[in-house]
């Protein structure tokens, strides 16, 4: 395993498209990055269990530090919690940060929140017929950073933040996170590459996997490309 990240690959939705998960990963082999980076939608719709092992499975043999979030399709959300935590007590180099946090090579934290992420306070909580969190719930869960202010920081989420350089509705929630804990990066889903700033933050939006699109990221100079498999 590496002791450093300086580059990552990052993409986003990839819908049960294991084929674009095999390039993936040869691609990220061939181009010597130190993780991979993905947030949901994972599966195709309702796959379950053996669509989250598959997935895993694969992603193992690229034999890299791996992270990854589930996305507002990839419910209910206990097959994705089971196969996880399986999966993870083999390969302990693969870590769902869904919620929580895992560190990448060079002491860099991990973190991020799945499903989709919805500002209003009165929202229902959702993981049986979909993947759904109000704002306020995102903001708690990820509380934890508090005490872990002096790590440098991956945020990964689905939903983007607010921004009007993306041009598509955002989590003001999520915007919030990222000016208070101010990541080194964050990573939201869209279907268009987009890169942005949020202070001193790099917001990254891939583009989809399930369509060949993913993104390169140098750690250290902060810099982004959108590329294609």
């Amino acid at each position: 395993m590496r002791n450093t990240t300086r580059h990552l690959l990052v993409s986003s939705n990839l819908a049960g498209n294991l084929d674009a998960l095999n390039q993936l990963i040869t691609v990220a082999r061939e181009s010597n990055v130190d993780a991979i980076l993905l947030t949901g939608n994972l599966t195709a719709k309702q796959d379950g269990v053996k669509g989250y092992r598959e997935l895993f499975k694969m992603l193992a043999h690229a034999n890299l530090p791996s992270f990854y979030i589930p996305g507002p399709n990839d419910f209910p959300v206990q097959p994705y919690l089971f196969e996880t935590a399986s999966i993870e007590v083999v390969f302990p180099y693969l870590h769902g940060v869904h919620g929580t946090f895992a560190f990448a090579p060079g002491h860099i934290l991990v973190c991020g929140m799945g499903g989709e992420i919805i500002d209003a306070a009165e929202t229902e909580r959702e993981e049986k017929q979909a993947l759904r969190y109000p704002g306020w719930e995102a903001v708690y869960r990820l509380k934890f950073l508090q005490e872990m202010r002096d790590y440098p920081k991956i945020f990964l989420f689905t939903t983007p933040p607010a921004h009007k350089g993306f041009r598509q509705a955002g989590s003001e929630s999520i915007a919030e996170l990222i000016g208070t804990y101010k990541p080194r990066l964050a990573v939201a889903e869209g279907k268009e590459f987009r890169k942005e700033w949020i202070g001193h933050s790099l917001i990254v939006i891939p583009g989809h996997l399930s369509e060949g699109n993913y993104a390169l990221v140098n750690w250290e100079e902060q810099q982004a490309e959108s590329r294609k498999l």
